[in-house]
C-alpha cells in the first residue's frame, strides 16, 4: 500500500509518496494549481507507483484552495481523504525539529493517512453548499455594514457629538435621510425648519415632523463639534450612509435567497428555540450531513464549544475556556441562537437562570446554553422531527 500526501497552497501544491513502512518514494513534486499542473501530478502517480500496487491520496482542507484539485482527482476515480490541517500540525509536533516546508508537509499528510487516525472533511450536497455560500456571504455583508456604521459614529463623535441623543435609532430611515442630506451642524443650520421637517416627514412616513426638525436645529446651534473640514465630513457621511443603504438592500436580497433555499431543503431546524432563518441557514450549512457526527459531543467539538482543560500535576485550572477549534460560523450562529433561546424559551431560560444562580457569569452561562442547544440540534436533525418542549430537561 502506498500513500500520496498533498500539501495545498493557493498557486502551487506539493505531493509526495510514502510506502507502508513510512519510507519516502523519491522526492516530492511541486505542481501548479492549473490543468497542466494536475496532469503533471497524474504523471507522477504513473511513474512512481509500482504496477498493481494500491494507493490512496490525502490532502489538507486548506481554505477553498483544495476544491479544484479534489474535483479533478475525484473525476479520475482516485481514493481521496481530505483532512483538517490541525491533524498534520499535531503530527509535526512529534518531530523534534518541527520543520514546516511544503516538501515536508506533503509527507506529513501522507503519514496521517498511513496511521489511519484522522477525521475527514466531506463535501456537502449541492443544496447545502448553495446555502453555505449564501449564509457566509450574508455574514460578510453584515460585517461590512457594521463597519460602515462604526465609521459613521466616529465621524459624528467629531463633528456632531450631540446627535446620538436625537434619534432612538441612529440608523433608522429619518436619521439616515438627515445624515445623507445635512450631516453636519453647519448644514443643519443653513436649511430652513420647514424643509428639514418635510425631509424627516417623508423618511419616517409621518412619524417625525416639525418638532424633530426644531430639535435638530437647536442641537446644531449648540454643538461643540469641530468646525474645520466640515465639507469633508459631510461628504464622508453622505457616502457612508449610501454604502449602508446599498449593503442593507443586498442583505435583503440574499435573505430572500436564503429563505427560498431553506424551503427547498425543508429542514426542521427552525423549530428549535432561538433559531431563525438566518441562524438556521448557517447552522445547517456548516453542519452539512448530521450523520457525520455520531454523538452530540462531536458536534460540540466541531463548533469549537468544548471547554479546554488545563491540568499539570496537582494543578487543575478553574477557568476553562472554549477551545474555539472548529467552525467559527457555526459557533457564532449557535451563540446568537443561545442568547435568544435563554430569553424566550422556558427550558433554555430556566437552564440559563440555573447556571447564573450557581455563580456563573453571563458569558459562561450562555456557553453552557450553547452546548445544550447543540445537543438539541443534534437530536432534532438526527430524528428529523420538530423540536418539542420538555420541561424535565432543564438540568
Amino acid at each position: 500500500m502506498y500513500y500520496l500526501g498533498i500539501d495545498i497552497g493557493k498557486n502551487n501544491h506539493e505531493a509526495g509518496f510514502i510506502r507502508e513502512d513510512g519510507s519516502h518514494v523519491g522526492k516530492s513534486l511541486r505542481f501548479t494549481n492549473t490543468q497542466e499542473g494536475f496532469e503533471k501530478l497524474t504523471q507522477l502517480i504513473q511513474d512512481r507507483l509500482p504496477q498493481d500496487e494500491t494507493f490512496c491520496i490525502g490532502m489538507e482542507a486548506t481554505g477553498h484552495y483544495w476544491l479544484a484539485l479534489y474535483s479533478f482527482l475525484h473525476e479520475q476515480g482516485y481514493i481521496l481523504h481530505v483532512i483538517n490541517p490541525i491533524q498534520s500540525d499535531s503530527l509535526r509536533n512529534f518531530h523534534i525539529r518541527q520543520q514546516k516546508t511544503d516538501a515536508v508537509d506533503c509527507f506529513l499528510v501522507a503519514e496521517v493517512i498511513r496511521f489511519g487516525k484522522f477525521t475527514e472533511t466531506h463535501l456537502a450536497d449541492e443544496d447545502i453548499l448553495i446555502l453555505r455560500n449564501f449564509a457566509r456571504f450574508r455574514e460578510s455583508l453584515k460585517d461590512s455594514c457594521a463597519n460602515y456604521k462604526r465609521q459613521v459614529i466616529t465621524v459624528l463623535d467629531q463633528v456632531f457629538p450631540e446627535y446620538d441623543k436625537l434619534f432612538s435609532n441612529l440608523f433608522g430611515q429619518s436619521s439616515k435621510a438627515f445624515l445623507k442630506t445635512y450631516g453636519t451642524p453647519e448644514q443643519a443650520m443653513e436649511v430652513d425648519t420647514d424643509s428639514l421637517a418635510d425631509l424627516l416627514n417623508k423618511a419616517s412616513r409621518g412619524r417625525h415632523s416639525a418638532d424633530r426638525a426644531q430639535q435638530l436645529k437647536e442641537a446644531a446651534s449648540r454643538s461643540v463639534g469641530v468646525t474645520i473640514c466640515s465639507d469633508a465630513f459631510a461628504f464622508q457621511l453622505k457616502i457612508l450612509i449610501e454604502q449602508i443603504e446599498f449593503t442593507e438592500g443586498q442583505l435583503h436580497e440574499i435573505e430572500n435567497k436564503i429563505d427560498t433555499q431553506l424551503k427547498k431543503i425543508n429542514s426542521v431546524i427552525q423549530t428549535i428555540p432561538g433559531v431563525g432563518a438566518a441562524t438556521g441557514a448557517m447552522i445547517l450549512a456548516e453542519i452539512g450531513d448530521i450523520n457525520r457526527f455520531s454523538t452530540p459531543k462531536k458536534l460540540v467539538a466541531f463548533a469549537g464549544m468544548d471547554p479546554t482543560m488545563m491540568q499539570s500535576g496537582n494543578f487543575t485550572g478553574l477557568h476553562n475556556r472554549l477551545s474555539k477549534k472548529g467552525s467559527p460560523y457555526l459557533r457564532r450562529a449557535v451563540w446568537m441562537a443561545a442568547v435568544s433561546a435563554s430569553r424566550h424559551d422556558p427550558v433554555f431560560k430556566a437552564f440559563y437562570e440555573k447556571k447564573r444562580s450557581e455563580g456563573k457569569s453571563h458569558g459562561t452561562a450562555i456557553g453552557a446554553v450553547s452546548r445544550k442547544l447543540l445537543y438539541t440540534i443534534h437530536a432534532v436533525l438526527k430524528a428529523n422531527k420538530p423540536y418539542e418542549v420538555h420541561l424535565d430537561t432543564i438540568s
